[in-house]
């Protein structure tokens, strides 16, 4: 393993501990930035601002993993010399989707309102996240030159999807966070491993 690559993981287990910490420390009672945010934005949900932002979130929600992977199949199919890139970014595309499916029964954490499913992490905001993660990364080693444009539209995708849960009354703050931090960990580890990071203009 090369130096940077161990950085990428070490980073990535810094953010995963952080994941737990954070979803450990909020489990049982929400911090004064969950509970004031949630008073704000309290009944939005029967509102216009509630009903764009659920618009907004289904887009920017769990569909769109698969369309990220449905890109990566077409693209796989038919540029043979990326398939191996194409069948790694699915896969770091899976690990990071995983972790709300995984985290969410171990915390146990309640939703600002009544709603079905748990609250801690965010799924929508995990769905995002990953999929911006994994964007950045097939930019990164096929149009380098788009690698900041598509840090700049998932890092905007990603603080819109979680504002919009928000709004919603379906999710705290922290819960958005932890969303960020989960596939933050999962995504360097796993792309480190799989010999996506460094990138190929980085030193090894």
């Amino acid at each position: 393993m090369t130096l940077q690559r161990g950085l990428y993981t070490v980073a990535g287990i810094l953010l995963l501990v952080g994941f737990v910490t954070l979803g450990l420390s909020v489990g049982e009672r929400p911090p004064p930035v969950d509970v004031a945010l949630a008073d704000a934005f309290r009944d939005q949900y029967t509102r216009p601002a509630g009903q764009v932002a659920g618009l907004v979130t289904h887009v920017l929600g769990p569909v769109l993993p698969f369309a990220l992977g449905a890109v990566l199949a077409v693209i796989a199919w038919r540029r043979r010399d990326l398939t191996v890139l194409c069948v790694k970014l699915a896969v770091v595309l899976l690990l990071c989707r995983l972790t709300s499916l995984i985290a969410k029964p171990a915390f146990y954490r309640e939703r600002p309102r009544e709603f079905p499913d748990l609250s801690y992490p965010s799924g929508h905001v995990v769905a995002v996240a990953c999929t911006g993660f994994v964007a950045v990364l097939l930019c990164a080693w096929t149009r380098p030159r788009l690698a900041r444009l598509a840090i700049t539209i998932a890092a905007a995708a990603t603080v819109l999807g979680a504002l919009c849960r928000i709004v919603l009354g379906v999710h705290w703050l922290t819960d958005t966070a932890g969303s960020v931090l989960a596939v933050g960990g999962v995504g360097l580890i796993s792309a480190a491993w799989l010999g996506l990071l460094p990138l190929p203009k980085d030193p090894a």
